[in-house]
């Protein structure tokens, strides 16, 4: 083992064809070189929303949330989640939509219009702000869902609803993603 290094804790195996996956407790992270990795939101958490509308992400989004994350109505009537860097990449394709077209601009006003920057606190809570808590009928307990890019608030039992009808479905649903080519 003559070429390896420590990362976390973690050893790692360098040379010119490796293809290395780290599975970590935080994060899971693909690395296909050393300088290149990419960071994925994955799981569901139930978390108690408190009286002062503080919610606590889950430990294992925290890292990766970074301490500012912008937090906009999402759709199917949860709130989205996505940190600064995301949320950019987000508002840059977007803005490139032409505001022209009615649905472009309705969509536009939907996501940007209830944005809104909040800071994570030593303790990994967040302000839930009263709009987009009543928008997505939050009660005293939520699901955090991690989905790849972003992160996802769903009223309790609105999650299970959605969950069960989508678990019916997920052959099918597969099946077309498959014949689009994205499976």
């Amino acid at each position: 083992m003559d070429n390896y290094k420590t990362v976390d804790n973690s050893i790692c195996l360098c040379g010119n064809k490796w293809f290395i996956i780290f599975i970590e407790w935080e994060i899971v992270e693909y690395t296909f070189y050393p300088q290149f990795t990419i960071n994925m939101l994955i799981g569901e958490y139930i978390h108690i929303i408190d009286n002062k509308n503080r919610i606590s992400l889950p430990a294992k989004f925290r890292r990766e949330m970074g301490k500012k994350i912008i937090i906009t109505p999402g759709l199917d009537n949860c709130l989205f989640v996505f940190t600064l860097k995301e949320w950019n990449k987000i508002s840059e394709k977007l803005s490139e939509s032409s505001m022209l077209q009615a649905d472009n601009r309705s969509f536009n006003r939907f996501m940007f219009g209830g944005a809104v920057e909040i800071e994570v606190d030593s303790i990994g809570r967040i302000l839930l702000p009263d709009f987009l808590k009543d928008r997505a009928d939050l009660k005293s307990k939520a699901v955090i869902i991690g989905v790849q890019n972003r992160v996802e608030i769903w009223n309790d039992k609105a999650w299970v609803d959605y969950k069960r009808v989508v678990e019916k479905r997920a052959d099918s649903l597969a099946e077309k993603l498959g014949q689009a080519g994205a499976l």
